[in-house]
């Protein structure tokens, strides 16, 4: 992949890493609820790091006259997704492990009422609902391990939908040799 390309790819992820990076000091600083809001972490947060993923190898695509293998398609979605998702992850053990240890109590009490009321409204038995909230109560949900394997498990996610997206973004120079 040319210099030029991942530097492309590097910035975007540090794009990405600095959206992220405010929506956690915001949701840190207006709304705790934000940051453990299952269908914002479910749904919208990992769409919109997939979207831009997706942007980013577009631009990379353009950037190379519309001509892109598949490992260029691949790293430039994936340094991009792994960029901006490493800053977030330092972000949010910065503020919750550092700056402000009862935040991450606070964001744990919000998952707990959160989890409950949703079971509940589910239908879940009694026992179900108190296994999970145990579960929940037992993890230091902010943790620096905890965050880690969260990074590594992210990682390999956004990874495989980085298979998919160079597999559909690949395009090949039919003029190279």
């Amino acid at each position: 992949m040319k210099n030029s390309t991942k530097t492309l790819a590097i910035h975007y992820g540090l794009y990405l890493g600095s959206l992220l990076s405010i929506f956690t000091a915001l949701g840190y600083a207006f709304n705790l609820g934000l940051l453990v809001n299952f269908w914002i972490m479910l749904l919208i947060i990992p769409i919109g790091i997939i979207c831009f993923g997706i942007f980013s190898t577009a631009k990379v695509k353009k950037k190379l006259n519309g001509f892109l293998d598949f490992k260029q398609a691949f790293s430039s979605y994936f340094i991009t997704v792994a960029i901006g998702i490493m800053i977030s992850t330092f972000v949010t053990i910065l503020i919750f492990n550092f700056i402000d240890k009862d935040a991450a109590l606070e964001a744990k009490n919000i998952l707990i009422e959160n989890t409950e009321n949703m079971l509940i409204n589910a239908g879940a038995p009694n026992q179900a609902i108190s296994e999970n909230i145990n579960k929940i109560e037992s993890q230091d949900t902010f943790a620096l391990g905890i965050q880690l394997k969260s990074l590594a498990q992210s990682l390999i996610f956004f990874a495989v939908i980085g298979l998919i997206v160079a597999a559909v973004m690949k395009k090949t120079d039919p003029n190279a040799s």
